[in-house]
């Protein structure tokens, strides 16, 4: 009986597809039962052949299978070769900025997460190292900002939450001028649609909590690189601060069986996979592009909606040819992602007024599940950022960030509008 080839190590994963990529990168048949899904290894330490010698792995906080094919996975998709991962995306960032040593200086862009902007703020700088937060809108904004000890220059694109955008290439260019390293926040798009690293990046991270798992239920980060020395140091980071994930969640982060989703999702998964039922089975990594399909569809449908709606001032999405870089959008990435921000009329009163009317839409802080989340950031995922900062930032109380789901894109309008008449309603009375 002929034997399939039931190894990956030596394809070459960058010449197939995102979706091939995406279900077979890392993932290997179980050798033993010829499993196609590896089984979880839930083990914390691993039986040694000798004193000092073990077969790949020896202790869980170093090393473990599970964790490891999601590493792998995901380090194909972001078109990399090494990726560790993380026991959330802060975890992550505290790992590659601690590992730049004391008296080192960062240069971060100025619209950043607000919990990355609390860690620069409140957490490095109390191990010595600086950071200046600059408006990189156009890339020579940053040239004046580097000093001598600076070693890594930070940024989001699009930025959360105003989705300003990042001009990777020029900035990277600049950086590696100056001897510096360049890490770019991906979360926002997404491996599908972009890859960082092609664009001139040294690390890609992610926030895997939002859309690599896609479903709300896990907390975790990865980083990627091509760069063997960076990652060598970043694995003794995480190796030493033992701030990595559990196998079951790098597990439901690849590929775990999700029927009870799947009986939710059935038909619009269908749709958008013209009826290729066989993706419908998995979750995290392996739905990914149809995932970020349903989400950008249906975020680019309600931004066109919200545009011409009476009670919103302004909607920021990329994909929209009134974004300021829509330009820079449709020339840095493959899409325009699920993420967008509105600005409504009126005060944070009329904003608490239409989030207490939506049905479907829930408000919470977090992004990029299947279900639509919502939140105003001024006093939710920005709040740690000064008031005086946040209105440099045009991040007012009546800016609304949009986690799109993956949902009938009709019945979100139709709950977008309903909450909105609510809003302003008491106010028509009068």
């Amino acid at each position: 009986m002929a034997k399939g080839n039931s190894s990956t190590e030596h394809t070459n994963h960058s010449e197939v597809g995102f979706s091939t990529r995406a279900v077979h990168a890392g993932q290997e048949p179980d050798k033993v039962t010829g499993a196609v899904i590896p089984p979880i290894s839930l083990s914390t330490t691993f039986k040694q052949p000798a004193a000092g010698e073990h077969l790949g792995f020896d202790y869980s906080r170093s090393g473990n299978p599970t964790r490891q094919v999601f590493e792998k996975a995901v380090a194909a998709l972001e078109k990399g070769k090494y990726g560790l991962a993380f026991s959330s995306g802060s975890a992550t960032t505290a790992s590659i900025v601690q590992s730049l040593g004391a008296d080192s200086h960062v240069i971060s862009v100025n619209d950043v997460y607000g919990g990355t902007y609390r860690y620069f703020t409140k957490v490095a700088s109390q191990f010595g190292i600086s950071t200046d937060f600059v408006d990189m809108y156009d890339p020579n904004n940053i040239e004046r900002y580097f000093k001598p000890n600076t070693k890594l220059v930070w940024i989001e694109t699009p930025t959360n939450p105003t989705l300003r955008l990042v001009d990777i290439r020029a900035i990277a260019k600049r950086v590696h001028n100056h001897g510096a390293m360049l890490v770019v926040d991906n979360t926002f798009l997404s491996p599908y649609f972009q890859n960082p690293l092609e664009l001139g990046a040294d690390v890609v991270i992610h926030s895997v909590t939002k859309y690599i798992n896609g479903h709300s239920d896990v907390v975790m980060g990865i980083a990627v690189t091509n760069n063997e020395d960076f990652y060598n140091k970043l694995k003794f980071m995480q190796n030493s601060f033992g701030a990595v994930p559990s196998p079951f969640d790098c597990y439901l982060a690849r590929c775990v069986p999700f029927l009870r989703v799947f009986h939710c999702l059935q038909g619009i998964l269908y749709d958008v996979i013209n009826n290729n039922s066989r993706l419908l089975h998995r979750r995290g990594l392996m739905t990914l592009e149809v995932r970020m399909k349903a989400h950008a569809s249906n975020a680019m449908t309600i931004a066109r909606f919200l545009e011409k709606h009476r009670y919103i001032n302004e909607v920021i999405y990329p994909g929209l040819p009134s974004h300021p870089q829509h330009e820079l959008a449709q020339r840095q990435q493959k899409g325009f992602g699920g993420m967008l921000s509105f600005r409504m009329k009126g005060t944070l009163a009329n904003v608490n007024a239409f989030l207490s009317q939506l049905q479907y839409i829930t408000l919470a802080e977090s992004l990029g599940g299947v279900e639509s989340l919502i939140e105003v950031p001024a006093v939710m995922t920005h709040g740690s950022i000064s008031t005086e900062d946040r209105a440099l930032l045009g991040i007012t109380d009546t800016l609304v960030r949009f986690s799109v789901g993956i949902e009938n894109v009709e019945d979100l309008m139709k709950d977008l509008d309903q909450a909105l008449e609510h809003a302003y309603v008491s106010e028509l009375k009068h």
